[in-house]
């Protein structure tokens, strides 16, 4: 399955790529109670979502909320996916440190709670303004 151009990653987040390195080192980093253990987990949750997991799991869920939160990691991704979010790593396998971001992931993408960061539109320059910029130069010249 090939990446989208638009899609993001979620370990391209300021902060994600360090906590993922951190649970290669050390599979603590990865269970499901190192929030406790680890706060730097919940300093990221906060600067890339608005809020922690706590914070996410404690949101009441609209009605008609499907679950997704609590589907397998499989079917995750593949939802993320479909939304424009890549949650895996270089080989396609699920981030390690992905249950301890989904739910505020989730929560953001559907609008629920907390935020999604800023990413601008297009990173690539925009080939109308650069034609116009060689244009000009060439118009200079002259």
């Amino acid at each position: 399955m090939s990446q989208s151009p638009r899609m993001r990653r979620l370990i391209d987040l300021p902060g994600i790529a360090d906590l993922e390195y951190q649970a290669l080192l050390k599979r603590a980093w990865a269970e499901p109670d190192a929030r406790a253990k680890f706060p730097e987990i919940d300093a990221c949750s906060r600067a890339a979502f608005g809020l922690t997991a706590d914070e996410a799991e404690a949101i009441p869920r609209p009605d008609g909320w499907d679950g997704i939160d609590q589907q397998s990691q499989a079917r995750q991704i593949e939802a993320f996916e479909a939304e424009g979010w890549d949650v895996t790593d270089d080989r396609r396998k699920p981030l390690r440190m992905l249950d301890h971001f989904s739910t505020q992931l989730w929560l953001a993408i559907r609008g629920v709670a907390g935020e999604l960061p800023f990413q601008p539109d297009d990173e690539q320059p925009d080939a109308w303004g650069a034609s116009l910029a060689g244009d000009a130069a060439r118009f200079r010249k002259r």
